[in-house]
């Protein structure tokens, strides 16, 4: 069992392995649907930039919400908040490197599917440390 500081973490660590694991099934269902929505993503800035901002605040509030390093779990649920608002900084100023990274992976429905493990390992890793662990503050 892990321990952690806050709830907050915990329930952090749920939320992002669930969104996880439904992206990364989601990826390994449908890899086609993905790769076309990945080159459909490359060909439309304003879709981007949209998302840009949209992630911009989601990476905002989680790093200012949750900037605790107090223990491994804090720290990966930290970690992902500041990927997140790294990532949008990406997508607003120089978006074409990202592009480049999701094209090469949506390539071909094995590469979507390779990657859909890889990320259906991340996500099952956040929800059992959010469900195995245990808090020792309340809030």
């Amino acid at each position: 069992m892990f321990e952690t500081l806050a709830v907050t973490t915990l329930q952090l660590a749920r939320v992002y392995g669930l969104a996880i694991i439904i992206l990364a099934v989601a990826a390994l269902a449908t890899p086609t649907r993905m790769g076309a929505a990945i080159a459909d993503f490359e060909r439309s800035p304003g879709l981007t930039l949209v998302t840009a901002i949209f992630t911009l605040f989601l990476g905002l509030a989680l790093v200012v919400l949750h900037n605790h390093w107090t223990d491994l779990l804090a720290g990966l649920v930290s970690l992902m908040g500041w990927v997140i608002l790294i990532k949008s900084l990406l997508l607003l100023a120089a978006p074409a490197g990202l592009l480049k990274f999701a094209s090469a992976a949506g390539a071909s429905p094995g590469r979507v599917r390779l990657w859909g493990v890889i990320v259906l390992i991340l996500g099952a890793v956040f929800l059992a440390l959010g469900l195995l662990g245990r808090a020792a503050i309340s809030a």
